[in-house]
């Protein structure tokens, strides 16, 4: 697989397991659907997914293992920012 291709694959894959992490967090919480909330986890999964993207424009080659620590690492700074979020809300 093209090096190229693979980064952008990388990248696409930190954005989705941010996106999932929301939805399975919205649903999880039982309360109406927030767009500005969901916005957030957005962006957040965005930023993940270049900054997965910037890390592996140096590296050789992208196995699978890093296709799967790159959703995991979308979907786990979503989640932690989420709790930076709420914990900076409830501080105010």
């Amino acid at each position: 697989m093209d090096l190229n291709l693979a980064v952008l694959l990388l990248a696409l894959l930190a954005c989705t397991g941010g996106v999932i992490s929301a939805l399975l967090g919205w649903l999880n919480s039982g309360e109406a659907f927030v767009t500005r909330k969901f916005m957030a986890s957005i962006i957040r999964a965005v930023v993940a997914g270049i900054v997965f993207a910037i890390g592996y424009t140096f590296a050789d080659g992208i196995s699978i293992v890093d296709l799967f620590a790159a959703f995991l690492g979308g979907a786990g700074i979503d989640v932690l920012g989420n709790r930076v979020a709420g914990s900076i809300v409830t501080r105010t």
